[in-house]
């Protein structure tokens, strides 16, 4: 999974000139899923989202506070976009998104797992393959992007070893 991460002072999503969801200060989080992600790289992303110290704290200390700290809000927009290759050609691949019900489920995962990290109340959500537009009111401006990837087929086959003390 990948995420873009952006502190801001304001968020909203919205959808056929509805609005769906806004936040006040806190994060807005771009999620996308890639074929091969589970729910440990879902369970991973959302940890990271909450823990991620984005602000600074009440003596000046530098990058000190989460979201969770500042008692903040959390806006999670799904973008598969996210996973575009664009190494060939003027026109975006998208064949490094997970596609359909799939990638809905395990989007909506990562969403509850936010939610049960923090405080249900404190996080929103988009509206899974609508046209969104989402608008913010960045604060910095502060965007990250972090990801949890599957392990690597080499990964899963290496044997752990550990050495004796010497």
């Amino acid at each position: 999974m990948k995420a873009i991460l952006q502190r801001v002072l304001s968020a909203s999503v919205t959808v056929d000139q509805e609005l769906v969801s806004s936040i006040g200060k806190g994060i807005l989080v771009l999620a996308a899923v890639a074929p091969g992600d589970t729910e440990k790289e879902a369970d991973a992303l959302a940890a990271k989202v909450l823990k991620l110290r984005l602000w600074d704290d009440d003596t000046g200390g530098r990058w000190k506070r989460n979201v969770q700290d500042i008692n903040g809000e959390v806006l999670c927009v799904s973008q598969f976009t996210l996973l575009a290759s664009t190494k060939k050609g003027s026109k975006p691949d998208f064949h490094g998104a997970m596609g359909g019900d799939e990638a809905k489920s395990l989007y909506q995962y990562f969403y509850r797992r936010v939610q049960e990290g923090y405080a249900a109340d404190k996080v929103k959500d988009g509206v899974f393959q609508a046209m969104m537009q989402v608008a913010l009111v960045n604060d910095g401006p502060v965007t990250l992007e972090v990801s949890a990837s599957p392990p690597k087929e080499q990964d899963q086959k290496k044997p752990k070893t550990t050495e004796p003390p010497k």
